[in-house]
């Protein structure tokens, strides 16, 4: 079915999608739009990958939409905490849908979760004043989201857990996430998830041995659960029971599906596209609150580059070992050595497009839980031009032709 898929990748493009021009308002600068449809090569693989960062989770779906905007269908969905929540409304839904229902699912929890949002056009006059009266406005959202919750997302609990009180281990934590199962249930159909009309990943951590998991569609069926497991990030969000044990947010191990993606086997000449929300390059901080921003940062980036760069050369040794076996006569082919070779080397081809959110002036360490409607479009428009921008870079979709069979692209890397 995957393959099928991939040969399918490049689709009818459509127009831009509703709320461009509104994400425009809210301060964004204009992106460069799609003009045509992405030729691709044959790649077996077409992945999109996403890291998790709460509020911040609106620039993956202003990539996706940049995405569908050039015909690319990913073939492999893979997520983490949010990017399991993007994962799931991409993958529940048809493709002609997929943009309308992530811009339903972020329009609906960037609204508290009691009471009426305010008028928009007050919201964007706050959003759109001066950086004073804007930094002011988005911690106030902040403090709003703690206080109050956000709709079809997360409620607090009341009373509020005592620290000495025992209760079941989906009760130990500030907030309820039953609205998070709801909304996930109106917004995706989980039969086709489960048909493997795409391959879906997303990563948790079991509470009780601490070891990494991934639910994935290729070998269980996936409910509402395993996506709410992968974004079950303590103590704000309680552990999530699943067949009797107990999962956490995959962020508090790696915040990346990246590896997941690329160990996968059989290997196939895979293009991926890498969504980070956290970025590890960064200033110096010099006062405390910018300290606590700068060490989400650092944690939750989870080394990407480090993590690519080490790929790399695994991928170089491999495609190197290829390369010296296609020159060993025949009659030593049989050798063991040779078939230990044959075992470990690799001839197919990885791409990696990263994109990687960067941080605006006004946000705070409590950027990740900073749900205003007008921030999450800006973010959203921030995804669609860094993606627009990318595809538009000439070879960037290439299989790649080097000694390794492996590269890399960033739009504010390489063109810096």
């Amino acid at each position: 079915m995957a393959q099928r898929d991939s040969q399918r990748s490049v689709k009818r493009a459509r127009a831009g999608g509703a709320g461009a021009g509104e994400s425009e308002q809210a301060g964004a600068a204009p992106s460069v739009r799609a003009s045509h449809h992405a030729a691709l090569p044959q790649y077996e693989t077409i992945a999109l990958m996403l890291q998790g960062g709460g509020a911040l989770g609106a620039y993956q779906a202003g990539v996706y939409q940049g995405l569908d905007e050039a015909g690319i269908l990913p073939n492999w969905l893979a997520g983490i905490s949010i990017g399991a929540l993007n994962t799931a409304i991409i993958a529940g839904n048809a493709p002609e849908h997929r943009v309308e229902k992530l811009r339903e699912f972020w329009e609906t929890i960037c609204q508290p979760a009691y009471g009426p949002p305010l008028p928009a056009a007050l919201e964007q006059a706050f959003f759109n004043s001066n950086d004073t009266v804007r930094k002011a406005f988005t911690a106030m959202q902040a403090v709003g989201a703690l206080v109050d919750g956000q709709k079809g997302f997360f409620t607090p609990r009341f009373p509020p857990p005592l620290p000495a009180v025992s209760v079941p281990p989906q009760l130990a934590s500030y907030y309820d996430t039953t609205p998070l199962k709801a909304t996930l249930e109106r917004l995706c159909d989980f039969d086709r998830i489960n048909s493997k009309e795409v391959h879906v990943s997303v990563g948790a951590v079991n509470v009780h041995t601490g070891n990494f998991a991934y639910f994935d569609n290729a070998h269980k069926t996936l409910r509402p659960e395993h996506f709410m497991a992968s974004g079950a990030l303590p103590p704000g969000f309680g552990a999530v029971e699943i067949d009797g044990e107990y999962y956490w947010d995959g962020g508090l191990m790696s915040n990346t599906p990246l590896y997941e993606v690329a160990q996968a086997s059989p290997r196939r000449d895979t293009l991926a596209f890498q969504v980070d929300l956290w970025s590890a390059l960064g200033p110096v901080p010099d006062n405390i609150t910018d300290v606590q921003g700068r060490m989400k940062d650092i944690q939750y980036s989870s080394r990407t580059r480090l993590v690519t760069d080490t790929m790399q050369r695994t991928q170089r040794f491999r495609h190197v070992l290829r390369e010296v076996l296609d020159r060993v006569s025949p009659e030593h082919r049989n050798d063991p050595w040779c078939k230990l070779a044959e075992e470990l080397s690799c001839s197919k081809r990885y791409n990696i497009v990263h994109l990687i959110y960067g941080n605006k002036e006004y946000e705070g360490h409590y950027k990740d839980f900073q749900f205003g409607l007008s921030t999450m479009r800006q973010h959203w428009e921030s995804g669609l031009e860094d993606i627009r921008n990318s595809l538009a870079q000439p070879g960037w979709l290439d299989m790649p032709d080097n000694d390794a069979a492996f590269v890399t692209h960033d739009i504010h890397r390489d063109l810096r």
